[in-house]
């Protein structure tokens, strides 16, 4: 410790318990609680919220429950590039999270102090010349972070044998995997993460958080010059469905307020597999309602959530690649978002953040850092991904 270091501020109170279940022991102390806070903020590497960084497409490196993951990829939007620089972007908007403990007062859980180890594994790389390449590199990588052992080993008595087993996990041959949060990019690069998750769970449930359908056929969408090009950030939900990676019925989208090309859009939409909720349901509805139409629909199936920062107002999110006023507040939807507590969320990602079109005081780095810190709540909230 160098000579004449003090931490600061010293902020101690009365330790404060868990509320009784949820998994959590009755009058536990939550850890961290009436330590030290406040310390080294701009210290470190630029990770996500501090978390270790870990080189994780290095043979032999360390296993994880949750990790993030950068996809700095944006050669396949239709009107402001900039995403690219998304996933350096959200991590400076991040390092605050644990600014004063990192205690997520809503849900009742510290995401940096549970069972799960958390690490951020910097960026997959992703060339800026060849999209199809790039999807295949994105795909690739994922799907390599994905396929790791987890860190925290779920253990049951055998019935057999009465010795400790693994118990078995949500994916395919009973495998339990780590949860892989990416950071984009445009939205293009949900289509590559959908594949690899494919193989780890098969057709997916999907939550697609976004002010645009993105389910457009390319012919509609950029016409479709070719094959590259028919693969962009609004079009990538229909080439998943061709490719059987939606669950069909148990998808939706929230959020939603983009023109259209016409009533045919929805029906296309529809074909796709997805069930939608606009974003002025909320008027009507609340926040309650958006909650019960997305429970409704997946149900208990593993889901994965797809979120564009563009769900939420210009006036809270501006730098995005197609703005549309009239979204939703932060406020909003942070309590969306902790109302899919108990879904079996298999992964995540946050895209469109462009961060050339920030404001000076960062308001859409910092709102997309405070959406993945909910998710990554929900996540370690839920435990291990592992059958009932």
């Amino acid at each position: 410790m160098p000579l004449g270091y003090v931490r600061f501020p010293q902020q101690y109170s009365k330790p404060v318990f868990y509320k009784s279940g949820a998994g959590h022991e009755e009058g536990a102390r939550i850890p961290g609680d009436g330590e030290p806070v406040a310390e080294s903020i701009f210290s470190g590497i630029g990770t996500f919220a501090h978390l270790p960084y870990v080189e994780c497409f290095k043979p032999g490196s360390e296993d994880y429950d949750i990790a993030f993951v950068g996809m700095p990829f944006d050669t396949a939007t239709s009107y402001r590039p900039g995403a690219r620089f998304g996933p350096a972007g959200i991590r400076q908007g991040s390092r605050r999270l644990t600014l004063y403990g990192g205690y997520n007062v809503p849900l009742d859980v510290n995401p940096f102090r549970s069972w799960a180890k958390i690490v951020d594994c910097g960026d997959v790389p992703v060339t800026p010349y060849d999209n199809a390449f790039a999807m295949k590199q994105m795909q690739l990588g994922h799907q390599e972070l994905l396929h790791r052992p987890v860190a925290t080993k779920s253990l049951q008595h055998s019935m057999r044998s009465g010795e400790l087993i693994e118990v078995e996990g949500i994916g395919k041959y009973g495998k339990v995997h780590p949860r892989i949060i990416s950071l984009g990019g445009d939205h293009s690069i949900t289509l590559p993460l959908v594949r690899s998750i494919n193989s780890a769970y098969g057709p997916i449930s999907v939550i697609h958080f976004d002010s645009h359908l993105d389910t457009w056929k390319p012919s509609v969408f950029g016409g479709s010059p070719s094959k590259t090009a028919s693969i962009n950030h609004g079009t990538y939900w229909w080439h998943a469905a061709q490719e059987g990676l939606v669950a069909n019925g148990t998808s939706i989208h929230a959020g939603i307020r983009t023109t259209l090309s016409g009533p045919s859009d929805y029906d296309n939409d529809g074909d796709c597999g997805f069930k939608l909720v606009e974003a002025r349901a909320i008027d009507k509805i609340g926040t309650e309602g958006i909650i019960k139409a997305i429970r409704d629909t997946v149900g208990n199936t593993p889901v994965y959530l797809s979120i564009d920062i563009d769900v939420l107002d210009p006036s809270a999110a501006p730098a995005t690649g197609t703005p549309e006023t009239g979204g939703w507040s932060t406020r909003e939807f942070r309590t969306i978002l902790r109302g899919l507590e108990g879904l079996l969320i298999v992964g995540a990602d946050i895209v469109e953040v462009a961060t050339p079109y920030d404001s000076q005081a960062e308001l859409t780095i910092q709102a997309a850092a405070d959406v993945l810190y909910e998710v990554m709540s929900l996540m370690v909230l839920k435990g291990p991904l592992i059958k009932a």
